[in-house]
């Protein structure tokens, strides 16, 4: 047991390490100027999808729930906080801390509608649950398209367009009010105050959210949960509040996400949020390894990032970024290569001798 909580550990302290190593890395390339534009423009979407990955990998890998809406979560944390940031840009002049805390409130709000969603939701299991929570995706999409929202020294002026007949004109702004949502154009004119430390922070503190949840008594009952139902319920665990824990730690941690994604663009509409989004990160999760948070920050880098980065190859781009995904699947799923991976590994000589 206590081999085992060392090497937990070790690996722990190796991903924390990778994350700040490549940090530095990307860093000392900025300021040198070695990293194209196009690539430059991506870091900040690529820590938003990392937390995205590990968030959802907290309910798909740990919790063992099957989620296909989580970019409704990541939806609702960057409409917030861009209503947020707006509203506070004279009250807070500063941006981090603007940025910081329409975060927070990206992710309370998430957390919130996790937490709604959740209670009657989290009875389903499998397909059922699959289909509810990809409807909750779609639901809020349609939500946001309806939804108006301005600020001026009133302040906030909501209006929710059902019949789809009202404008922006119908809030009644004072002289320089400022409208934030405009319904199915989604946010326009905001502030971009994101910033690759941010995201970078919010890597680090996901991180180490879900790998202290996992290591918890509430993590070690979620997995019990996950790994047999009828046997946790009989020693007394409730399996309904373990699974919404993990539900609601995942949608806060995604609210946030969504916030500092939404900061790093003038524009954003809320198709950017359906169910591709969600498939997207899924796929992150699968190909990483469920449950394997490592895996998930790699996998996310990797096919965020590898679209643009073969952008020079426009007619075969595509074509290259489905065979490496063909094969990373492959990889992930082979006996034989886990096998030699797993001889390849230093612990397992200790473990051998341990066990001797």
């Amino acid at each position: 047991m206590e081999f085992i909580k060392n090497k937990n550990l070790r690996s722990e302290l190796i991903t924390y390490g990778m994350v700040i190593a490549a940090f530095a890395l990307v860093s000392v390339l900025l300021a040198q100027n070695l990293i194209p534009r196009s690539l430059a423009g991506q870091l900040v979407p690529v820590t938003c999808y990392i937390v995205m990955a590990l968030s959802l990998n907290l309910v798909v890998g740990i919790a063992g729930d099957l989620s296909l809406g989580h970019a409704g979560f990541m939806s609702v944390g960057a409409f917030s906080g861009v209503v947020t940031a707006m509203s506070l840009s004279e009250a807070i002049p500063d941006d981090g801390i603007r940025l910081a805390l329409s975060m927070l409130v990206g992710a309370f709000a998430a957390a919130l509608s996790g937490v709604l969603i959740g209670i009657p939701v989290l009875r389903l299991r499998g397909d059922y649950l699959a289909i509810v929570t990809l409807a909750f995706g779609e639901i809020i999409k349609e939500v946001v398209n309806c939804l108006i929202v301005g600020f001026d020294a009133e302040g906030l002026h909501v209006i929710f367009n059902i019949a789809g007949d009202r404008t922006v004109e119908d809030l009644h702004l004072l002289e320089g009010g400022v409208a934030i949502i405009k319904g199915a154009q989604g946010a326009s004119g905001t502030a971009k105050i994101a910033s690759f430390v941010a995201g970078f922070i919010l890597v680090l503190i996901a991180l180490a959210v879900v790998s202290n949840l996992v290591r918890s008594r509430a993590g070690r009952a979620i997995m019990a949960v996950r790994d047999n139902r009828i046997a946790a319920e009989s020693v007394g665990l409730s399996v309904t509040k373990y699974r919404l824990i993990a539900f609601a730690v995942s949608a806060a941690l995604a609210g946030a996400a969504g916030a500092l994604y939404a900061a790093n663009f003038s524009q954003l509409s809320p198709t950017k949020f359906d169910f591709n989004t969600s498939i997207l990160v899924l796929v992150f999760v699968v190909l990483g390894g469920l449950g394997n948070m490592r895996g998930s920050i790699i996998a996310a880098t990797l096919l965020t990032v590898l679209p643009e980065a073969l952008r020079g190859f426009s007619d075969y781009r595509m074509l290259v970024y489905a065979v490496v995904l063909i094969l990373v699947m492959l990889f992930t799923n082979s006996p034989r290569l886990q096998a030699l991976l797993e001889r390849l590994r230093p612990g397992r000589k200790e473990a051998m001798v341990d066990g001797d």
